[in-house]
């Protein structure tokens, strides 16, 4: 035994001299090679490390918060009952380890892990045009702007608006100035995603100790074990089930879709691990920006870059599994113990209507001020969500566009993701003109989530398979978990989508 060590270490010595001599990798796929270098070094693993590691998982909490935990999460179980949580839990959880390994790829080569997707068969520009168009249907429309309208009109008049004469053209200027309040703040900043995270925090703070509160004052304690056994044991669905509501709710309890592709775009632009040697995003309002590269970096697997892997990945698991997906818990069971106790089951409100109608039972029950403090809350709620994904439609189409289509990268990166944002925002104006109700326009977008689950999570684990390194791949139980995400939105995407076109046609 005294033997051992000197022979280790000399080992590991000659397996870094020959990993340090190894040649690049060859298996890039459709785009070209990475650069090499060394794994930056992380940030000592420290309490105060954490926070200032951590971020990129608050972005995504604030923007998961919105249409499932305040919308659908609510409008589900009053509907069906807490029986239906345990949904909501398979859904986050399955939605974490999607995230996960998409940011394990970013980790590795700095780029966002649609990059890696563009790197697969048939080819960047096939895959590019596929991710582009797929969230243009899922997030182009901005639903979330008309709710957050919706509820300043609420505030502010004492009563609902009505759908036709002064009220409605009244919301509908609410919301436009909602969209130009969005253009304003992701463009404002060196780093985009360093603005997202400072208000994402801002608003979770604002939203759990609101609703913590209320939750607190108004619920009985009865409400909130039946709450909590709901999300910990799985049982029937419902036999009269809106099955398009069950894929909206799946979805939708997490990130649903494109969220959780965009999780390792920002990732890549806050510099985890190899990110830090790729830039990130910067708005046209400010200078000084960092410059954004199309393609990443890889290391080599010598003994160094592996110590720093694992404390990379400590903090990957902590933004990942503790802030947002137990955040998207919380969050759930907040806003749906709170529904419970104050929602009529024999006589739900209308989508937006649920918020004035907690507002005004809390106001009549205990303090008046409830009233414009329930409305705010729901604002930020709406808010951050509809800040959230037009930042995640943009972002995914500009690195589409830059790492599939090299002559862009003639003009600066701010200066194109600003003309997405603006192509995107003049859709939503048209869009908010000709649509319907938010639920409607919540139910496209969460159920478009679900092909974008089934294909991606396919797609990432062949993407880590093939061009991560055998020492950094995911273990056998985190493959199966992701395979299993894909199989559960695949059937969810083929039994739902249907039923809701049926429906939009009126054959249901």
């Amino acid at each position: 035994m005294a033997d051992a060590a000197p022979n280790s270490t000399g080992t590991m010595a000659a397996q870094d001299l020959l990993a340090a001599h190894a040649p690049e990798p060859r298996d890039h796929g459709c785009l070209p090679n990475w650069g090499t270098g060394d794994l930056p070094e992380p940030l000592p693993f420290t309490i105060r490390n954490i926070f200032r590691t951590i971020g990129p998982g608050a972005i995504l909490l604030a923007g998961s918060i919105g249409g499932g935990e305040w919308i659908v999460g609510p409008l589900t179980t009053v509907r069906y009952g807490t029986e239906i949580l345990w949904v909501a839990t398979a859904g986050i959880f399955l939605q974490m380890i999607f995230n996960l390994e998409a940011v394990r790829y970013t980790l590795y080569t700095g780029e966002p892990v649609l990059t890696g997707i563009m790197r697969l068969n048939p080819g960047s520009k096939f895959w590019g045009a596929f991710y582009i168009l797929i969230g243009i249907i899922q997030l182009a429309t901005p639903a979330l702007a008309l709710g957050c309208a919706n509820v300043l009109f609420t505030a502010y008049s004492n009563e609902m608006p009505k759908s036709n004469g002064s009220d409605g053209s009244t919301v509908m200027w609410i919301a436009y100035g909602v969209l130009a309040l969005t253009i304003v703040l992701l463009l404002s900043g060196k780093s985009i995603e360093r603005v997202l995270e400072k208000l994402s925090w801002a608003m979770i703070i604002f939203i759990f100790v609101f609703l913590t509160t209320v939750n607190v004052l108004f619920v009985p304690l009865e409400i909130w074990i039946r709450t909590a056994k709901g999300f910990i044991t799985p049982g029937q669905l419902p036999p009269n089930m809106d099955w398009a509501l069950l894929g909206v709710f799946a979805a939708t309890a997490g990130s649903g879709g494109l969220g959780n592709l965009a999780i390792s775009n920002w990732c890549r632009d806050k510099g985890f691990g190899m990110a830090a040697w790729t830039g990130s995003i910067g708005g046209v309002l400010a200078d000084g920006h960092t410059e954004v590269t199309a393609i990443g970096r890889v290391f080599r697997p010598t003994a160094d870059n592996i110590r720093r892997w694992g404390t990379w990945w400590k903090y990957t698991l902590l933004d990942q599994s503790v802030l947002w997906a137990i955040g998207c818990v919380i969050g759930m069971f907040l806003n749906v113990n709170l529904a419970l106790a104050i929602v009529p089951a024999d006589n739900i409100p209308a989508d937006n209507a649920a918020g004035a109608f907690q507002a005004r039972f809390m106001a009549d029950q205990l303090w008046h001020g409830f009233w414009a403090l329930t409305l705010i809350n729901g604002f930020w709620i709406l808010f951050s969500t509809q800040l959230g994904n037009t930042d995640c439609l943009t972002r995914v189409v500009f690195d589409a566009l830059w790492a599939g289509w090299p002559k862009l990268r003639r003009f600066s990166s701010r200066v194109i993701y600003a003309a997405l944002l603006a192509v995107f925002v003049c859709w939503g104006v048209i869009a908010l003109a000709i649509g319907d109700s938010v639920v409607s326009l919540f139910k496209i977008l969460g159920l478009v989530a679900t092909p974008i689950l089934a294909i991606g999570a396919f797609q990432i684990f062949r993407v880590n398979m093939r061009f991560l390194p055998a020492e950094i791949r995911p273990p056998i139980w985190r493959r199966a978990c992701l395979l299993l995400c894909g199989v559960i939105y695949a059937i969810l995407a083929v039994v739902c989508i249907p039923m809701q076109i049926m429906t939009m046609l009126g054959y249901k």
